[in-house]
């Protein structure tokens, strides 16, 4: 499928910016574009909006949801949009969640048990737009991701059907799936214990202590969360220990390490799928890609 004109995406853009909606360009994959060299492994602090504040002022399209906003119009903004392949918008900078239905299966699920609102069709199923923000979350059940802080969503246009208030089942999804009660014992000396080792990382540019010593800190505040927010914080140490990696040239090693995080967040209860989808969008995000 051809892409739109660049001409006609800064459009949208700007009429979405008009409405207070905060926009940013995707390049090709549907990525959010990769963080300047003043950014990198955010040297720079980070946004002010992302999960660790900071003072970033790049005025370039980093950080990937984070850097949404109404004004788009820059030098460096006008780069990005020459290279655009799609718009994006972070929904609950808007005020909104959306509930991403990625097949039929899904969509019919959807229509038993959320109630109706606007509805936009994507190219795998449906978007669902609430008013009001809550927590993202990955595949809070088949087929079903949750898009509102902290992420992204690709503008596919208006919809149809009459917006509603964010009801509480959508908000019992996300607290379902993190809310898991762990099974039995956790064996948290034996997850916590580094598996990463130099053998699959013959092209990364740090020490294996450094590697090691981090990827330990992660898993621990991972184990941590014994009740609740274990999936939340998994995806959160996935994002910042692939961040330490932008600069080198690989491979170091980023499956095994999301791998070691897998296993602590299902030792704690969190549900494996909904693990490894946080995880895989933790490194996925760290690295430039989609959160």
């Amino acid at each position: 499928m051809p892409h739109p004109p660049h001409a006609t995406l800064l459009s949208v853009a700007l009429e979405l910016a008009a409405a207070h909606v905060p926009v940013l360009p995707l390049r090709e994959g549907k990525l959010p574009f990769g963080n300047c060299p003043a950014c990198a492994r955010s040297a720079c602090g980070g946004r002010p909006v992302m999960k660790t504040a900071g003072d970033c002022r790049c005025p370039a399209p980093c950080h990937g949801w984070a850097a949404a906003t109404h004004v788009i119009t820059s030098r460096p903004w006008a780069a990005a949009w020459r290279q655009a392949v799609a718009v994006a918008y972070h929904p609950a900078g808007a005020g909104l969640t959306v509930v991403d239905l990625d097949d039929a299966q899904a969509v019919a699920w959807a229509r038993e048990n959320l109630p109706p609102t606007t509805t936009v069709l994507t190219p795998r199923g449906e978007h669902w737009i609430y008013r009001g923000a809550m927590q993202s979350a990955n595949h809070v059940r088949p087929g079903v991701d949750i898009k509102s802080r902290m992420n992204y969503a690709r503008w596919l246009g208006h919809g149809h059907g009459t917006m509603v208030d964010l009801p509480a089942s959508v908000r019992a999804l996300a607290e379902r799936e993190e809310a898991t009660p762990a099974r039995g014992r956790v064996a948290s000396s034996d997850i916590v214990r580094a598996a990463w080792d130099r053998t699959v990382a013959t092209g990364c540019r740090h020490t294996a202590t450094y590697i090691r010593s981090g990827l330990e800190r992660g898993l621990a505040k991972v184990l941590a969360h014994t009740k609740s927010g274990a999936g939340s914080q998994a995806f959160g140490v996935a994002r910042f220990l692939a961040a330490q990696h932008t600069d080198c040239p690989g491979p170091c090693g980023l499956e095994v390490i999301g791998q070691q995080i897998i296993t602590a967040a299902v030792s704690v209860g969190v549900p494996e799928p909904y693990a490894e989808r946080a995880v895989t969008n933790g490194l996925a995000a760290g690295t430039g890609g989609p959160s």
